[in-house]
């Protein structure tokens, strides 16, 4: 975009004049498109909406106004950054057919994976306070930004179908589906689970970018990324984390003998989360934390599996078979998370004192 285009966007909020500004392409997302945008006063962040991904655009304002109109902000030790309004009260602008929201900055640290223990700690219990923060937010009144998002049971019966409808495929892709296939027990506990679990309000993407940092990584300044604020189960949002934070390598990467869950991460992500939650947490919810980084895992390999079954229709590729090694990836952490079972036992158990 140019400053024209930005200037025609920023016509829209009246709240400052935006006569003189300057902008640069910020950051490294891969859904939105975004802008710093700099006054003489302030600054701001310009996002270019992506409703390709997010196809229920009023879904998402609607659950972010419900957020903010229900819970004291005032009350959490880090900013959450929802949505200017624009002259017209709202949280997106329209210009075209093109959609946009205008931020206030945050001035801070993003990083996309951990230097040190104690900024897992610190993240997973900002994703914990959060999540106790949201205790008053009525989650019948949201909606699903996007349906089914983390239904393990649902993403299992979707690659049974694709798998029987695909008919026969390669050795290499037979393996995994067999692993996958084999994950019955872990669906079986997660259903059990998912009748005893109450709803909560959940981030549902809490990976490590997803937070801004203070200059001195101390604290947490920010809780960002909040196009998926829905109502859910804590088990997604520390599973998730688990996944994310406590796996040795990326998610796509293909060093495939260095993969496994980093136990003492796993700890302090506990830690910390439990922290944030232990007030709030049903002895069903605190159980759910065991089998968290399971189901967080298994869900996201079944996605990988079945995108790269249908053709890659769904994540974006940097080549062909990138679904194949993302899923063999999940499937690599999934067997080692399980096989530390036992010792993820003793440390749940320690520090829930249950």
């Amino acid at each position: 975009m140019n400053k024209e285009d930005i200037a025609a966007i920023l016509a829209n909020y009246t709240f400052d004049s935006f006569e003189k500004f300057e902008f640069q392409a910020f950051g490294a997302g891969l859904i939105h498109g975004t802008y710093l945008i700099e006054t003489e006063a302030s600054k701001f962040i310009l996002q270019e909406f992506n409703n390709d991904v997010f196809q229920f655009p009023d879904r998402i304002s609607h659950n972010q106004r419900l957020v903010k109109s229900q819970g004291n902000v005032t009350f959490l030790p880090f900013q959450l950054p929802l949505p200017i309004l624009n002259s017209n009260n709202g949280l997106i602008t329209t210009v075209g057919s093109r959609l946009f929201r205008l931020f206030e900055f945050v001035s801070g640290q993003t990083i996309q994976e951990i230097t040190a223990l104690d900024q897992a700690y610190l993240a997973a219990k900002a994703y914990g306070v959060f999540a106790a923060w949201g205790k008053d937010v009525d989650t019948d009144q949201l909606l699903e930004s996007i349906p089914n998002f983390h239904r393990l049971d649902l993403r299992f019966a979707k690659l049974k179908e694709v798998a029987a409808e695909k008919g026969s495929v390669s050795q290499v892709d037979q393996e995994v589906l067999n692993f996958y296939l084999g994950q019955k027990d872990l669906i079986d506990a997660y259903q059990k689970l998912q009748s005893t679990l109450p709803e909560r309000l959940t981030h549902n993407d809490t990976k490590i970018n997803n937070l801004i940092f203070s200059h001195d990584f101390q604290k947490v300044e920010a809780l960002v990324d909040l196009d998926t604020l829905m109502s859910g189960f804590l088990m997604y949002d520390f599973g998730d984390l688990v996944r994310t934070v406590a796996c040795s390598v990326s998610e796509t990467s293909q060093s495939w003998d260095e993969i496994k869950l980093e136990i003492p991460v796993f700890e302090q992500l506990l830690k910390g989360y439990w922290g944030g939650v232990k007030s709030l947490a049903t002895k069903d919810e605190t159980k759910s934390f065991l089998l968290a980084g399971e189901v967080m895992t298994c869900i996201m390999g079944l996605r990988f599996f079945t995108d790269h079954l249908q053709g890659n229709v769904y994540y974006k590729v940097d080549y062909p078979l990138q679904n194949l090694d993302r899923a063999k990836n999940q499937m690599i952490l999934l067997k080692s998370i399980q096989t530390s079972k036992p010792e993820l036992e003793k440390i749940w158990k320690s520090v829930t004192q249950s």
